[in-house]
C-alpha cells in the first residue's frame, strides 16, 4: 500500500511514523508529486486538486491533525469516491487544556497570582467566586474524543455530568447513558443549561453550530456558570460572551479560541484576539489556541497516523471518517 506525504511536519514526527509504520505501507515524502503516481492514500491538511487527481488508485485523504477546514471539504466533496479521515491525538492534550482553564477560573487563580507577586495576601481568605467543583454539574457540548475524555475526569471529581451530542437519541423522553454519563440530544439544549453550572464546547465549528451559544443561551446559564471553550471561537457569541462576562451575569470563562487571528509569525506578537477587552476581565483564563500542543503532540501525531493506516494495509474500515456534509 502507497501513501503520500507532501508535508510532514517535522523530524519528529517522520522519524516517529517510520518507526511505527505498518511494513506494507510504502510512505513517499515531499512537496513533489511522485512520478507515475498511485498512491492509495494522501495524507494532507489542505490538498490541491492536482493531488488529489494525480494517482488513479487514490482512496482517500487523511487530514493529519482534527479539525477539517471548510477549503478541504468544499474539495473533497467534488470527488464522491475519496473518503476523508482525520487524526484524534489531540483529545487528550485539549482535554486537559479545557481542565486547566476551568481549574483556573473556578479558583481565580491568575488574579491571586498576580496579586501575592505584589505581596498582596488578600487573595488567601477571599471565597467570592472562589468555587469547589465537587458536587457541580457539569455539561459537554459534544461527545467526541474530546467531550469523552473531559466527562470521564468530570466525573472522577465528583461533577455530575451531562453530554449534548447531535447523534444522541432520545427514547420515552429520557436520555442515553455513557459510562453514567447522561447523553441527551442536541433540542435539548435549552433545557439542560440552567443546570450548566460548567459548560464546556467542544463541538466543530459548522454552519449549524456558529453562534450555537448566543445571547438567549448565556442567559439562561446559572450566575455561578463558568464556560470553557476549546472548540472554536464563533459557536459562542462574541459580544453576548463579553457583556455577560463584564456584567457579572456569568462567574467566568476559560478560552482557548478566539475570534481574531494573526494571518503572519511577524504579527503573532501584536494582535488582540477579539474585537472586545477580554483582556480587561480577571474573570477571564486567555489561552492562544495552544490546547493540543505539547511535548509529545508530533510522537501521538505519528503514532496515531501510523495506526489509522496500518488498517488500510490489513483492508480493513479506517475509523475517523468525517462526513463531507456535515464537516466532522
Amino acid at each position: 500500500m502507497k501513501v503520500f506525504l507532501p508535508r510532514p511536519p517535522g523530524d519528529e514526527f517522520l522519524r516517529t511514523l517510520r518507526e511505527r509504520l505498518d511494513p506494507r505501507v510504502e510512505l513517499s515524502v515531499g512537496p513533489e508529486i511522485p512520478e507515475q503516481a498511485e498512491f492509495d492514500w494522501l495524507v494532507e491538511g489542505v490538498p490541491t486538486e492536482e493531488q488529489l487527481t494525480a494517482s488513479p488508485r487514490l482512496l482517500g485523504v487523511v487530514v493529519p491533525w482534527a479539525g477539517v477546514s471548510p477549503r478541504t471539504l468544499e474539495l473533497v466533496r467534488r470527488y464522491p469516491k475519496l473518503r476523508l479521515h482525520n487524526l484524534h491525538h489531540n483529545a487528550p492534550a485539549t482535554a486537559e487544556l479545557a481542565l486547566a482553564l476551568l481549574f483556573a477560573v473556578a479558583r481565580r487563580v491568575v488574579p491571586i497570582d498576580r496579586a501575592l507577586r505584589a505581596g498582596d495576601w488578600v487573595g488567601r481568605n477571599d471565597t467570592d467566586r472562589n468555587f469547589l467543583l465537587a458536587g457541580r454539574t457539569a455539561v459537554i457540548l459534544g461527545f467526541g474524543a474530546i467531550g469523552r475524555r473531559l466527562g470521564e475526569v468530570c466525573a472522577a471529581l465528583g461533577m455530575s455530568v451531562t453530554a449534548v451530542s447531535r447523534s444522541a437519541s432520545l427514547e420515552m423522553g429520557r436520555p442515553n447513558d455513557a459510562n453514567g454519563i447522561e447523553l441527551w440530544s442536541s433540542s435539548s439544549l435549552h433545557e439542560l443549561l440552567p443546570q450548566a453550572q460548567v459548560l464546556f464546547v467542544t463541538v466543530p465549528l459548522t454552519d449549524e453550530t456558529r453562534g450555537l451559544i448566543g445571547p438567549t443561551e448565556i442567559d439562561l446559564l446559572p450566575r455561578d456558570a463558568i464556560l470553557v471553550n476549546v472548540a472554536r471561537g464563533p459557536i459562542v457569541d462574541e459580544d453576548a460572551l463579553f457583556s455577560a462576562l463584564e456584567s457579572g451575569r456569568i462567574a467566568g470563562a476559560g478560552l482557548d479560541v478566539w475570534y481574531r487571528y494573526p494571518r503572519e509569525e511577524d504579527d503573532r506578537s501584536c494582535h488582540s484576539p477579539s474585537n472586545r477587552p477580554f483582556h480587561l476581565l480577571d474573570n477571564v483564563v486567555m489561552s492562544p489556541h495552544r490546547g493540543g500542543d505539547t511535548t509529545e503532540t508530533e510522537t501521538l501525531r505519528a503514532t496515531a497516523l501510523a495506526e489509522l493506516l496500518a488498517f488500510a494495509a490489513r483492508g480493513d474500515d479506517l475509523p475517523n471518517q468525517v462526513d463531507t456534509s456535515l464537516g466532522y
